[in-house]
């Protein structure tokens, strides 16, 4: 879900991915002025996205991914090289940037409507923005597979929520098809950890503001307890501590964070009603991979919402937490790949 010590954990596979071959071009679809599900609209609207490989002739082999929170398409390509997520060899791989991660329409970058003049938009409207990309704007009207790592793997439970036929596979990894208290309990905290800095001036700033208190809740919860106390010994505490704290100056903008958090905090593909309604209704084959010490995405309504479907959740057992890539890749990697067959 958060990008800051997501996106380090994946500096390694990024760079790899690079030198595996040149990144591909970030594209964007300018789709105009885009209604919210709330009836607000964002102005001139453009979705950055970037491809893997080739369409087929028939447009069977299309795979959409979605970012995590405040990850960009650039940050993702790490992830989808051979010998990582899965191979992206036979697949037309489209790699969308969710709205407000700086690349697609933000606080950050809108003309018109600059930073708390942004409307408000939700993981459903992510998900609505990318349809209209896929179905206006590349031609598709049918996918093999929608997958994405933390709030990438909720936009792929709303994906399946949003339109059951419209994909064969979905594969939600490291996310939830609703929040739990614990889930929420965080995310608030975040939130007002970002609301009360001084720096953040209510969202006015100009300069992106220091969060020491965003970024130390990251480092408490991205990682479980076992993880940290093995990694980190305690003579080199005040270290992790410092550099836990410290804000990266070409980090997230603060106001792009803060949007997508209050989107992933109304994040519910049942809306408020009952998520056996919402499992039976989806179409597609779900196959949600979580990790069993996972302190930011509780991986409970995914092990749920596996049963009511009579399908298979796969949970990790690793102590890196939300940070499972890294320690059980071979393990996803596996699953995903069965997954796509």
């Amino acid at each position: 879900m958060f990008a800051r010590r997501f996106s380090a954990t994946l500096c390694a596979l990024a760079i790899a991915s690079i030198a595996y071959g040149a990144a591909p071009q970030q594209q964007f679809a300018k789709m105009g002025d885009l209604q919210l599900e709330s009836k607000a609209t964002i102005n001139d609207c453009a979705i950055g996205y970037r491809t893997i490989g080739a369409l087929n002739a028939d447009k069977s082999n299309a795979i959409l991914f979605t970012t995590w929170h405040t990850g960009t398409s650039r940050d993702a390509i790490g992830m989808l090289q051979s010998g990582a997520l899965f191979d992206p060899a036979p697949w037309y791989v489209i790699v969308v940037d969710a709205l407000g991660n700086g690349v697609s329409c933000s606080p950050s970058n809108s003309k018109t409507q600059p930073g708390t003049a942004f409307p408000q938009f939700s993981v459903r409207d992510m998900v609505e923005s990318q349809h209209k990309l896929l179905t206006e704007k590349l031609g598709i009207n049918h996918l093999h597979a929608v997958m994405g790592y933390s709030m990438g793997g909720m936009q792929t439970f709303q994906w399946a929520a949003s339109y059951p036929g419209f994909m064969d596979v979905a594969i939600p990894i490291a996310g939830t098809p609703r929040l739990t208290s614990s889930d929420m309990l965080f995310l608030r905290i975040v939130e007002k950890s970002v609301v009360d800095e001084p720096a953040y001036a209510g969202g006015r700033y100009t300069k992106n503001p220091p969060l020491p208190m965003y970024n130390l809740l990251f480092a408490m919860n991205f990682d479980s307890p076992a993880h940290r106390s093995a990694r980190t010994a305690p003579k080199d505490f005040e270290k992790f501590y410092r550099e836990s704290m410290a804000s990266d100056p070409d980090g997230t903008d603060a106001n792009n964070s803060l949007w997508q958090i209050r989107a992933i905090l109304g994040h519910d593909i049942a809306q408020g009603g009952k998520i056996e309604d919402a499992a039976a209704r989806i179409k597609a084959h779900v196959y949600p991979i979580n990790a069993a010490q996972d302190h930011l995405v509780n991986p409970a309504p995914s092990i749920t919402f596996a049963r009511l479907r009579k399908e298979e959740a796969t949970i990790l057992d690793t102590d890196c937490g939300h940070g499972a890539l890294r320690c059980a890749m071979p393990a996803m990697k596996a699953v995903v790949e069965k997954a796509l067959r």
